[in-house]
């Protein structure tokens, strides 16, 4: 490798997504005039420069490369309207010249194992996005904090953004302060880079261009590395075989950019260094449409921001950069004054939606040349269609689901959900019934919803992960069905299966459904597991009792409703052996006996008669844990099916002084789980339980009391007073607390009084004195 020759190449460093950094390099284009242009960023990327130079695209957007083997792995190389690679190509394009990236391929940058200790890669961005500058970035905050800054951006903008450089001064400049922070040893793979690019511009000289004709455009770092001769060829050997890959061009936004939001580039408010790259790097100009954008947010939420606030804001900012000895504010000069003059002093406006505004809510396009695969043309055009969120900023919304058209939206949305497309999260429900779990975005809770609320946001990951799930099929329904028919054949369980029969319905996949019914029909015959069982049953009752307008399978709803029976059926049978089971075993247990009796008794094709035999059978056996039997007490009591008289002879005698304390206990514990306020509003149930508590030996009583704060902990404030009601009705404590309210109220009458004649005469005095 001629290192010499190299040298003779001109070479332009550059720090990403620099507004000033543009510029200059513009102005330095127009003076040497290359033939070539050389861009820091993937070589086999070169194919799509045409794209991202074409007029339909509308930065900012990204180079995606991704592996086609279906492993999850992709990075992001992204660029803004003032970002100087993206202005190069541009450049180059404008002027006849040839550009080309020449960066290592997308699949060596996959096969990176970017954890490897020493490979130098932990100062790159995090994993699927484009690599950072190469910087140590300790080094550069403690430069930065000995020059009198408070961070190395604000360093970066008072050094290098805000003067008006010429290319003679700014190179120079960029260049020796890569040396200072590379000053150490180059890390590994930044070594490896730097010589497989050296290699691909010494290729472009070695094929007819001259060097003065060549111009290469890459990191400060990289340029340093060139001009100095410090490259070794044989660095390019280490790099990784690459893997099997393809590359594309997607939209990105400023969210994803700010470094406040994990793009580790230095670039903390795009939409700032936008407005400044649009005012020719004029930071005033930026500064005060930045602060006429802060006044009208502000009116619009209803606070006072007149242009003599902005005006006053402006001029404070100017003074703090002059005092500060900076050719223009920057963003902390534009942030202490909008505090101090537009949000008077406090700064929860800034923080909570103002500055958002800094760091801006574009959302790019790219050319309709490059295409979309299938997965991305079928989401934007339901996300046009339904007229869903298409920006980087969350917006929330409803859908009622009584109608074809929102049900439709509720299940593109779903499948987005279960497919792992990062786009929109339910937020929130209506539902006609009880949900079966709380903040569940599938399942038996999907199925009984009338109403979704939804969030949702557009991200680049989003359109990543709808190239990479091509693997999977070529619709989003097509996903969907392999997703849940992966999961089906990795059930182990009834229950399990269920979920995935639910899910199916849920996302309108019919071909899973059948699929899912068998599934669960094979698991019931072997599933031991009561709690296993017992949502298999509720999930097929739920499908039983209100169907679905999502979709229809082949099999029919009778097929549904047999398999519901059996299934009801087999979990029966399982109530005894479950109940009979270890402590740390009976939450499951408890669980799984309500949700029976919930399917029980609003199931007409269960066999509710079955249940209510196994329900008294646990209420009366002492073989069985003694939660169980409580819990089985509270159900038949709730459903009617014992009178009051029975049950509180039986919790009088399961509360008795024969039957052990800890067992006493737990089955209190089931015992009020189940309604406690109408348990506790029975004289007969309190008596007994008053018995048992005032039964119990004091060293006992303390052996049992974690498990009585357990269950009596549990209590409301409402079961409570009804409790202490009661409690006083049975020691007829009701005429006795009367008498004494009645002294006490007349004790404190008198004593209100003569501290209302001592508080008059100090009153008296403390006049007289004044």
């Amino acid at each position: 490798m001629d290192l010499a020759l190299l040298s003779r190449v001109r070479h332009f460093p550059v720090r990403h997504h620099s507004p000033r950094t543009t510029a200059v390099l513009l102005k330095w284009l127009e003076r040497v005039k290359p033939a070539v242009v050389l861009v820091e960023g993937p070589c086999d990327a070169t194919a799509l420069v045409d794209v991202l130079c074409d007029a339909q695209t509308r930065p900012p957007v990204a180079i995606l490369g991704y592996r086609t083997d279906g492993t999850p792995s992709s990075s992001l190389w992204p660029f803004a309207a003032y970002s100087p690679e993206y202005q190069a190509l541009k450049w180059a394009r404008a002027n006849g010249a040839r550009a080309e990236f020449i960066d290592i391929p997308v699949g060596v940058s996959l096969a990176v194992d970017r954890h490897a200790p020493g490979l130098g890669v932990e100062s790159e961005a995090p994993e699927g996005s484009a690599p950072a500058p190469d910087e140590a970035v300790p080094l550069t905050e403690a430069f930065a904090r000995s020059q009198g800054f408070r961070s190395f951006e604000e360093f970066w903008e008072a050094s290098f953004e805000a003067p008006d450089w010429s290319p003679e001064q700014f190179r120079p400049v960029l260049t020796a302060w890569a040396d200072v922070v590379n000053a150490g040893p180059r890390p590994g793979y930044h070594r490896q880079r730097d010589a497989f690019m050296a290699r691909k511009v010494l290729e472009v000289v070695a094929g007819g261009v001259a060097p003065d004709q060549v111009a290469v455009v890459a990191g400060a770092a990289h340029t340093a590395a060139f001009l100095a001769g410090d490259v070794d060829p044989k660095e390019e050997a280490k790099l990784p075989e690459a893997g099997p890959c393809a590359v594309t061009v997607i939209p990105y936004s400023f969210p994803r950019l700010a470094e406040q939001l994990g793009y580790g580039a230095g670039n903390r408010a795009p939409h700032f260094y936008q407005k400044a790259h649009e005012a020719n790097c004029d930071f005033r100009r930026a500064t005060l449409e930045v602060l006429l954008d802060f006044a009208a947010h502000l009116r619009m939420r209803g606070f006072s921001a007149s242009l003599s606030d902005v005006l006053e804001a402006y001029r404070l900012a100017v003074t703090l950069s002059d005092l500060r000895e900076k050719s223009a504010p920057g963003l902390d000069e534009l942030r202490e004054a909008t505090v101090a003059t537009l949000c008077r002093g406090d700064a929860t406006h800034v923080d909570s939606f103002l500055w958002k505004s800094v760091i801006g809510h574009e959302v790019g396009q790219v050319a309709s040349r490059i295409g979309q695969n299938s997965l991305q043309a079928e989401f934007w055009r339901e996300v046009g269609e339904r007229r869903l969120p298409r920006t980087d900023s969350p917006e929330t919304f409803s859908l009622r689901l009584n109608n074809p058209v929102e049900v439709g939206s509720s299940v593109f949305l779903h499948r987005l959900r279960v497919a792992g497309i990062p786009y929109a999260s339910l937020s929130g429900t209506g539902s006609s019934r009880k949900q079966g779990a709380e903040g569940e975005a599938g399942g038996y809770a999907a199925l009984t919803r009338v109403r979704e609320s939804w969030q949702a946001q557009w991200t680049p990951s989003t359109d990543v992960a709808l190239v990479e799930k091509i693997v999977l099929g070529d619709s989003l329904e097509g996903v969907t069905t392999r997703v849940l028919q992966e999961r089906l054949t990795q059930a182990k369980t009834t229950a399990e299966a269920a979920d995935v029969l639910l899910e199916s319905v849920i996302t309108g996949c019919s071909q899973t459904v059948a699929q899912a019914l068998k599934a669960c029909d094979a698991h019931a015959a072997t599933d031991a597991d009561l709690p296993s069982l017992a949502n298999a049953a509720r999930a097929l009752s739920g499908l039983m009792a209100y169907g679905t307008s999502r979709a229809h399978s082949d099999v029919g709803d009778e097929a549904v409703a047999a398999l519901g029976e059996k299934t009801f059926g087999r979990a029966l049978l399982r109530v005894r052996e479950a109940s009979a089971c270890a402590p740390e075993g009976v939450p499951p247990v408890l669980d799984a006996l309500r949700t029976l009796h919930e399917v029980a008794l609003s199931q007409p094709r269960a066999d509710k008669e079955g249940w209510l035999t196994e329900a008294r059978g646990l209420m009366e056996s002492h073989a069985v844990h003694p939660a169980t039997s409580g819990l089985a007490t509270g159900l038949l009591y709730l459903a009617r099916e014992l009178p009051e008289a029975e049950v509180a002879l039986e919790v009088g005698r399961r509360l008795s002084a024969a039957v052990e304390p800890a067992d006493a206990a737990a089955y209190l514990e089931g015992f009020l789980q189940v309604n406690a306020l109408v348990l506790v509003k029975s004289r007969d149930v309190v008596k007994a339980l008053d018995d048992f508590l005032t039964s119990v030996e004091p060293e006992r009583f303390r052996q049992t009391l974690p498990v009585l704060r357990r269950a009596l902990g549990a209590l409301g404030a409402t079961e409570r007073r009804y409790l202490m009601e009661n409690v006083m009705g049975v020691r007829q404590l009701k005429d006795k607390g009367r008498a004494v309210k009645a002294v006490l109220e007349e004790k404190d009458k008198a004593t209100l009084k003569d501290l209302s004649a001592d508080l008059g005469k100090a009153l008296d005095d403390l006049d007289d004195l004044l």
